[in-house]
Order: C-alpha cells, then sequence, then structure tokens
C-alpha cells in the first residue's frame, strides 16, 4: 500500500492514531480478558484458556491497528479559503464538505493517552441537528489543533461596547469541589456502583457468595437498620464518584475572552477539553441552580447562544457551561464580564406571579403524592394492612415535602425586562434563571388551559434560535404576560392582540 504524501494543500491525520487505537483497543481487551479467562477455564483448564484469550486478544488488537490504518491513509482534509474538506472510506469513499461562513464551533478534546503523545481530536461544527454538520479530525497534533481553531473562528470581530474585562473572566477555585457531593450526580454514581459489584460478580459466578457476605454481616441487624447502612454505603461510594468526577471534569477550568470575540473555556484533568463560543452568537446566559447546589448558596452559568455542537457524539459534553457550581455572587460577575454588563440582568429584581400560580403547583404536587397513596390504601383494605402503614408513612414523609417544594416553586417564578434582556425565573429542584438577549427572540408562544382561564393566568414562551430554544415565565398574569411580551420586542406580538377580542 503506497504511503505518498496527499497534495500539498491536503494533510493527513497523524500517522499516530494507529499506535493510539491499538492501545486504546489493547487496554478493552485486558478489561474483558478476566471474566472471559474465568469462563473458559471451566472448560478448557486454565493455561489453555489463558492461550485461547491471549491469541483472541491478539488477533482483536491486530484487527483494529489494520483497519486504523487504513482509515489514516484514506483521510485527508483541506482547508480552502471558502470551505473545509474531508475525504475518508475505502471501499466507499466520503466526500464532506462545510462552508467556512457556516462554522460556529472548533472544540478540541484529548483524552489521557492522546495527550502524553501530544494529539487532539478536532471537532468541526456548524451547530446544526445532526453528525453532518460536524467534521472529525481524529487525532492531529495539538499544534495543527490550535491553528485550525483560530484560523476557523477568525471572523475579524471588533469588541462590543459597553464596561467588560479582557483577557482571563474565571479560573478554578479548589474550595468549588464542595458542592460535587450535593449534585443529583452522586447519588445516580452510588446506585451504579452497587448495580456494577452485583454484576461484576455475575460475571465471575460469585453473586450468591457476595450476597450471603452482606447477608452475615446484617444477620442480627434489623431489617430497617440494614437497607439504611446499605443506601448509606451507597452513598459514600456516590459521594466519592462525585468528587472524582468533578476533578476529572473542571480541574484546569479557565475562562478566557480572546481577541476577536471568542470566549474559550478549558478544562480536564485527564481529558482535556477547549470549547470555544463566538460573542456575536451568545444570546444571553442562564444561572442554573439545582437544589442541593442552591442549598449552599452557589450556581453554575450556562452560555444561551447559537452555534454550539450538537451531534450524537458532543450532545452531553457539558459545551453550553461557562462556569462550574461557584457561588452565587461569583456566578453573577462572571455573567456580568461575559455579557459585557456592568450589572448582570440575571440579578434584576423580578416581577412576581399571582397567588393563583401558588395554588396550582400546591395542586400539582398533592396530587402527585397522594396518588400513590390512595393506591396503596386501596391495595391495603383489599390485601393486606402493611399496605395501610406503608401508605400512612408515606403520607406522612411525602406530604410536607410536597407542600415544601411547591412553595418554593411559587417563590422562583418571575420575570423582569432588564436593559436589553429579558429575565425569567422559575424550578425548585432545578431553578433556572434565563437572560435572554431581546434582540434574539423570533417569536412568542402563548399557552393558556382551561385552568389557567379560570384563574385569569397564562404561560408566554420566547423562542429563540438559541440555547434550549423557548424560556417561559409560567403562569403570569394574564394581561401582565401579554404587557412583559409586548414591551420585551415591540411590535412581534401587537398585530395578534388588536385582532384579538375585547377582553379575551
Amino acid at each position: 500500500m503506497s504511503t505518498a504524501a496527499p497534495p500539498a494543500d491536503w494533510h493527513r491525520l497523524d500517522p499516530r492514531t494507529v499506535l493510539v487505537t491499538a492501545l486504546v483497543v489493547a487496554g478493552v481487551v485486558a478489561g474483558a480478558a478476566i471474566p472471559v479467562t474465568l469462563g473458559l477455564t471451566r472448560v478448557f483448564g486454565f493455561p489453555a484458556a489463558v492461550l485461547q484469550v491471549l491469541a483472541g486478544a491478539l488477533l482483536v488488537i491486530g484487527v483494529a491497528a489494520g483497519a486504523d490504518r487504513v482509515r489514516w491513509h484514506r483521510t485527508r482534509y483541506r482547508v480552502g479559503t471558502e470551505r473545509v474538506d474531508l475525504h475518508t472510506g475505502l471501499l466507499l469513499v466520503k466526500r464532506r464538505s462545510l462552508a467556512r461562513s457556516r462554522i460556529r464551533t472548533v472544540d478540541l478534546t484529548a483524552n489521557l493517552m492522546l495527550r502524553l503523545l501530544g494529539l487532539v481530536t478536532v471537532r468541526i461544527g456548524t451547530g446544526e441537528q445532526g453528525s453532518e454538520s460536524t467534521l472529525v479530525l481524529d487525532p492531529v497534533t495539538r499544534a495543527e489543533g490550535e491553528r485550525l481553531r483560530l484560523l476557523l473562528l477568525e471572523r475579524g470581530a471588533t469588541a462590543s461596547p459597553g464596561v467588560h474585562r479582557e483577557g482571563e473572566l474565571a479560573v478554578l477555585d479548589p474550595r468549588w469541589i464542595r458542592y460535587a457531593p450535593v449534585s443529583f450526580v452522586a447519588p445516580m454514581l452510588g446506585g451504579a456502583a452497587a448495580g456494577a459489584v452485583m454484576q461484576v460478580s455475575d460475571w465471575i459466578g460469585a453473586q450468591g457468595q457476595v450476597i450471603e457476605w452482606v447477608g452475615d454481616r446484617f444477620r442480627e441487624t434489623p431489617l430497617l437498620w440494614t437497607i439504611i447502612v446499605l443506601v448509606l454505603a451507597a452513598l459514600v461510594a456516590g459521594v466519592v464518584g462525585a468528587l472524582g468526577l468533578w476533578i476529572e471534569m473542571w480541574w484546569n477550568y479557565r475562562l478566557e475572552r480572546e481577541a476577536g470575540g471568542t470566549l474559550r473555556v478549558r478544562r480536564g484533568l485527564f481529558t482535556s477539553r477547549s470549547i470555544s463560543v463566538e460573542e456575536a452568537r451568545l444570546r444571553g446566559v442562564d444561572l442554573v441552580e439545582p437544589l442541593g447546589v442552591r442549598l449552599l448558596g452557589a450556581a453554575r452559568l450556562d452560555a444561551i447562544t447559537t452555534g454550539l455542537a450538537k451531534d450524537h457524539e458532543a450532545r452531553n459534553a457539558d459545551h453550553n457551561t461557562l462556569l462550574p457550581a461557584a457561588p452565587r455572587t461569583r456566578a453573577d460577575s462572571v455573567a456580568a464580564d461575559v455579557l459585557r454588563e456592568p450589572d448582570t440582568p440575571t440579578g434584576a429584581a423580578l416581577t412576581p406571579h399571582p397567588r393563583a400560580a401558588r395554588g396550582r403547583r400546591l395542586r400539582w404536587s398533592l396530587a402527585a403524592v397522594l396518588g400513590p397513596v390512595l393506591i396503596l390504601t386501596l391495595l391495603g383494605a383489599l390485601l393486606t394492612p402493611v399496605l395501610l402503614w406503608i401508605a400512612l408513612g408515606c403520607a406522612v414523609v411525602a406530604v410536607p415535602v410536597a407542600v415544601a417544594l411547591a412553595l418554593d416553586a411559587y417563590r422562583a417564578l418571575g420575570h423582569a425586562l432588564s436593559g436589553r434582556y429579558l429575565v425569567t425565573r422559575s424550578g425548585t429542584v432545578r431553578r433556572s434563571t434565563a437572560a435572554l438577549e431581546r434582540a434574539g427572540v423570533i417569536g412568542w408562544t402563548v399557552k393558556q388551559s382551561v385552568f389557567q382561564r379560570r384563574a385569569g393566568l397564562l404561560s408566554i414562551t420566547a423562542t429563540t434560535a438559541a440555547g434550549g430554544g423557548a424560556y417561559t415565565a409560567y403562569d403570569t398574569d394574564a394581561s401582565e404576560g401579554l404587557t412583559f411580551a409586548a414591551d420585551a420586542v415591540p411590535g412581534l406580538l401587537e398585530p395578534f392582540l388588536e385582532r384579538s377580542p375585547k377582553g379575551a
């Protein structure tokens, strides 16, 4: 197979991609080798099982490395004056091209192995839905990745007027790690750890022994205390996992404003990530306060922007997060710097919503809690009194929690106009304060159910091409909500209001 270099204006990926693939596959094979060897030992004996697994591992690694060698040889890319081209494939050749004017993101990612080799994966995207809107160069040298990022994001933009900071806007404060254990990730990781123990023990045929060992430890312990201890153990494992995940994701975090109007987020301990956001595409910020984090007076800052990566591989990569959970005052100051405003609109005084909105939330919460309690009560009356006691316990615990969350959700409701931005706030388990640039609103959606109409309420949603696409002021006073929308974007809603029947 010829290895002649492509024409001068075309470039190839780094040839060390074959080594990376071989090492990654070797790691995966090594992880699977232990349970496979133990399984084969029962049939062929230990020496024969080891030889079979070793031969299979070498075959898999060789095939994977060979396939990647072909991929490297058949892949080339070019950055022209108007387009970026990527050609790849052996039998089915794929030729993909993106117009440079449509490119919105050039993100660099490098796991530990790539970092040791001085390589990065470059993801070039237009911000549209689907993998066809993204070109992936995996891998190139870090210097080449930085060259492509600067070249493709260069727009010759000038700085927007207003009070702002240049250069470094935020840097990691190690004390922020205290917010990791109170996130929803901790209990999820705890449950995953417990499930992993059972799964691995099942692979090696020792699940029964694990269950028996746990049973022996708690043989003299009442069932309730056994459950409490196991739940606490899972939570401890989850907290440890959440701390480790936070360190991996946010170590070396830095938020900078670069020349030409680009915000750049860099972070990651083992896997480094570099995410760029054009200020020309920024439409606002979203101050997110999950319940646990909010109780400690902290918040996370997300960007409301068009053009962030939306392909399948990047969808869950926190591409829009500008600041991890940090003290609320710090989040507000970073929001002001990002928006080039003297005061952050996320801190504006909000118009509270009518008391009828509180009643709606109380009814929803109580219905969600009392529905299962009612079912347990009916089953208890028909089957066993034990279910009646369970229903009573659920009611005693869940009803006060439901009422507290409903009242908190009502207190969270609010909306306001703050300079160039409209602000909406809602949520209790996940409170969101979104400051959306009024010029970025492309339409309004007004919803009013039968029950809202009777209470004199409506929900009004600002639609935009940025962020989540819709930001809603829930259960506002009917006339006040329409006035809010009309004042936020003059001329957009008035034609519909004029055609509405009087008093509607």
